[in-house]
Formats: structure tokens, C-alpha cells, sequence
């Protein structure tokens, strides 16, 4: 199968040498082709231009693009879309005063939503978390990490991880399965939080390990669910079964995640709504991809995390969806990109960039994913016609996407 785009107006994101990581300074650049083609055979990019250098080329599928613009699809690095039901009244709850604190302690939260997902079937929560994913694909992610997280047992969150495995083979989007067993603490372990520790050390990872499904694993470390030590332990324990680690950090206090992450060498610390100098010069010295979820930060009415900060100290930075029932019940990139644009104070070429290459490295991709380039996946987004990029954040309640090719296979909305 070979398709050419052409007439493109702007083809973004667009490297001659393969680019894994943009930071810093370099964040605010985005290179562009004005008046482009773009050739597709199966399911990689072959080759790309100026129309002028077009002529002679034949594919079997024809795209006329003209006045729009065509970028690399969403790398969404941080979901939970795997959940069962959601917790509407909880937004009731909310908009009646209530803090997320305050509904966790009346057994809302993560632990409703555990309650939920075990007394859901294995076919139930698959068939619901696929049309979650097949819906935020029409809206141009083409490559996503999915947690688990809501399972909170040993079975439930085994089930999690097998409909990832499930939704790995059944979709055409790229999948990064992370286990997140320690996402809360579940009422029975309340009062004696260590015993849960050992299970999920002793036996669930050990167990997750053997079915070869999880890439990575990751901690909700934050007061009231895991502490920096309890982390360590955790994060220890994975790495011992080659599970790469990721850390939940800094989302309403600062309690030294950010340095333990870059201790252990973790692909991402994700959240860091709160962030201070030691947290900055740890990310420095590292090769952690911080990762900002502005969209929760929306739904919650929390603070957003000082992208400008982070950017200006020369840093890589990802932005992602954390597409979930309790704090982000969205998984639209296109929104996020927004979001990033008119809280964080992002430009339209930093956003464009944590939300391709940078949110593919985020997950271990981005040699493959996240830009326009020979050789890479043809994973692609087709605007409807715009003026130029900045248009995509301009319209924050729009939705820009006219065509979405997923490895080099164009679906239809």
C-alpha cells in the first residue's frame, strides 16, 4: 500500500536526520515545509519535499491536502484509559466544594473506581476501554501508554494488564502497557500500607513480570498514598524484573520524587504541578523526560505545572492527556495542546513538540515515533483546511483533524 499527500501547505515536524528529544531553546523551533508532498509506502515514511521535486511519483492512494496542514499524530505518554464506569457524582461532588482529598476519604477516588473495575468482566472492560481508544485515535493519537492502576488486587490488576495485551494486538495505534499497581492504597490495607507493598513486590510483580505484558512500572508518590521510601522500594523491585521505572510526582507536594526518579534512571516523572530549584537542577543532570498534564490540572482546578520554568532551564518537556474517570475523564490531544499553549504559557512549536517527539520518548519511541522523517512510522494527522499550525491551539474547543493515517493505513472519522 503506498499513498502520497500532496499540496500540502505545511508540513511540520519535518527532520532530515532522525531527532529523538527536543530541549530547551530548541523547543521553540519547528521545522516546516511550505507547499510539501509526502510519500508513504506501507507503513513508513519514504519520502517527503517541496512539490517541485513530486512529479513522477506513483502510489496506489492519491491525498490532495491543499491548505492544510500535516504533522506526525499524538504521542499521549500518560493514560489510565483501561477503567470501568466512571465517577460522575464525584463531579457533582466537586462543584459542590468538596476537594479531591475529601472525596478519597469517603471511599471515592481511585478506590471507587477499583470497586468498579473488579466487579467488571475481562471482555466488558476491554470492549469499553477500546472505544475509548479507537475515539481518541480519530482525534490524531497514534501512539499511547495505558496504565493500570484500578485494579488495587492482585487479579484485578492482572485483568488490566491482559486487556492491554488484548487492546496491543487488536489495535494499530503504538501501545506502552505500564503497571501501576501502586496507584492508592485499597481499604483493607488502610491500616498496615506495607503489607500491600509486599504484595505487590513479592507477588504481583513477579506475576506481571511472567506474563510478559508490562513495560514499565510506576508510583502514585504523594501524601497519603505512596512516600518517597515506599517508591524506592517499589521502583527497586520492578527494575529487578527489567521494568523501566516512571514516577506519578510533585501533583500537590514535593516530597523528593523528582531526584528518586532520576536516581533510578526513570523514563518520565509525570504530573509536577509543583516544582522547586532541587527539582529543576536533579532533571538537569539526567535523561528523565518531565511530563506536564495540564488537562487535570483543567478538571481539577489544581496549579499547572511551570512549563516556562522547566523550558527555560534548558529542559526537555512532554505534555500528555492522563485520560482517566476521576481527574482527566478526556483523552483529547488536541485540547491538551491547547491547554499547554494558553495556561503553561507554551508556544505553539514547544506544544507541537511535547506532544510528538518529546511524548514519544516519554515512552521509549521516539527513534520510530514522534516526527517526520525517512524511515519512521507513518503515523500522520491531516488538518482540515487552516492557516497555519498556531490554528490547531487557536481554536482550543475546534476540532482540526480532517484525516488520520495510523502505520500507514488512513481510517476514517
Amino acid at each position: 500500500m503506498s499513498i502520497l499527500i500532496k499540496n500540502i501547505k505545511q508540513l511540520i515536524q519535518v527532520h532530515e536526520n532522525n531527532i529523538t528529544i527536543v530541549k530547551g531553546e530548541a523547543m521553540k523551533t519547528l521545522p516546516v515545509i511550505e507547499n510539501a508532498y509526502l510519500y508513504i509506502q506501507d507503513d513508513t515514511i519514504v519520502e517527503f519535499g517541496t512539490m517541485d521535486f513530486c512529479e513522477g511519483i506513483d502510489a496506489e492512494t492519491e491525498i490532495d491536502a491543499s491548505g492544510k496542514i500535516v504533522l506526525p499524530s499524538w504521542c499521549d505518554s500518560h493514560t489510565h484509559i483501561v477503567y470501568a464506569g466512571n465517577r460522575v457524582p464525584e463531579f457533582v461532588d466537586r462543584i459542590n466544594g468538596l476537594s479531591y482529598a475529601e472525596i478519597a476519604n469517603r471511599g471515592g477516588g481511585i478506590l471507587n473506581s477499583a470497586l468498579q473495575l473488579q466487579d467488571t468482566s475481562e471482555d466488558e472492560l476491554y470492549e469499553q476501554s477500546m472505544r475509548r481508544l479507537n475515539e481518541i485515535i480519530t482525534m490524531g493519537t497514534g501512539a499511547v501508554e495505558i496504565k493500570t492502576g484500578y485494579g488495587l488486587t492482585v487479579e484485578a490488576e492482572l485483568k488490566m494488564l491482559k486487556v492491554i495485551r488484548r487492546i496491543k494486538q487488536d489495535t494499530l495505534a503504538k501501545i506502552a502497557p505500564t503497571l501501576l499497581a501502586a496507584h492508592a492504597i485499597p481499604t483493607e490495607f488502610k491500616d498496615n500500607k506495607q503489607d500491600y507493598i509486599d504484595k505487590i513486590i513479592n507477588e504481583l510483580i513477579p506475576k506481571a513480570s511472567a506474563l510478559r505484558i508490562a513495560k514499565y512500572i510506576d508510583v502514585f508518590c504523594e501524601d497519603g498514598y505512596f512516600s518517597v521510601e515506599d517508591t524506592e522500594a517499589i521502583l527497586k523491585a520492578g527494575k529487578k524484573h527489567k521494568l523501566i521505572p516512571k514516577i506519578h510526582v510533585n501533583q500537590f507536594n514535593i516530597l523528593g520524587g523528582v531526584k528518586l526518579g532520576v536516581d533510578y534512571k526513570a523514563l518520565s516523572v509525570d504530573h509536577l504541578e509543583e516544582l522547586d530549584k532541587k527539582d529543576i537542577e536533579a532533571l538537569k543532570c539526567s535523561n528523565t523526560m518531565p511530563v506536564a498534564l495540564p488537562a487535570c490540572s483543567y478538571f481539577l482546578g489544581i496549579p499547572y505545572t511551570p512549563a516556562r520554568k522547566i523550558i527555560d532551564a534548558g529542559l526537555p518537556l512532554a505534555i500528555a492527556t492522563d485520560y482517566n474517570p476521576g481527574s482527566t475523564p478526556s483523552g483529547n490531544m488536541n485540547f491538551v495542546v491547547s491547554t499547554a499553549c494558553i495556561k503553561l504559557k507554551m508556544t505553539p512549536e514547544e506544544a507541537i513538540n511535547a506532544a510528538t517527539v518529546n511524548g514519544a520518548y516519554a515512552m521509549g519511541f521516539s527513534n520510530m515515533y514522534g516526527s517526520i522523517t525517512r524511515g519512521k512510522k507513518a503515523n500522520i494527522i491531516i488538518t482540515k483546511p487552516m492557516d497555519s499550525y498556531a490554528q490547531i491551539p487557536y481554536e482550543f474547543a475546534h476540532d482540526p483533524i480532517d484525516t488520520v493515517i495510523i502505520n500507514g493505513q488512513v481510517l476514517v472519522k
